[in-house]
């Protein structure tokens, strides 16, 4: 063992570093940005909880249904009836990409790919 104390020693050093992101956020605090609402509607396709938490497994969801089974028509848990489209349905009501998608996705730190194939829509002046 007569190298145990450096190996103790690069473990030590080695957990430190690995941990470092844990250590560098305590304490910290996530603040929600504030994003432009719908002025024009009074619900959304599901409640804002689950649209804050799992809004693209809904749009995964749409894509699969409209674009591999050709239904074109979502019925939320209210009941009701959508079309299912990103630019006819959700940006009908979020009609600033920049001012709802766009700040939430750059505080998340994620790019989404629905542009990649959507045409985002033009902002309003």
């Amino acid at each position: 063992m007569q190298y145990g104390g450096k190996i103790i020693a690069g473990l030590v050093i080695f957990l430190g570093l690995v941990s470092l992101p844990f250590w560098f956020n305590v304490g910290g605090k996530y603040e929600q940005p504030k994003v432009e609402l719908p002025k024009n509607a009074k619900e959304c396709v599901a409640p804002v909880e689950d649209m804050r938490t799992s809004h693209m497994q809904l749009l995964d969801e749409w894509r699969d249904l409209a674009l591999r089974e050709g239904k074109r028509t979502y019925i939320s848990a209210n009941g009701k009836e959508y079309t299912i489209s990103l630019v006819n349905t959700c940006m009908q009501c979020h009609t600033s990409k920049k001012e709802f998608c766009d700040k939430c996705h750059t505080a998340a730190g994620v790019t989404p790919y629905c542009w990649d194939c959507h045409v985002p829509p033009k902002e309003a002046k």
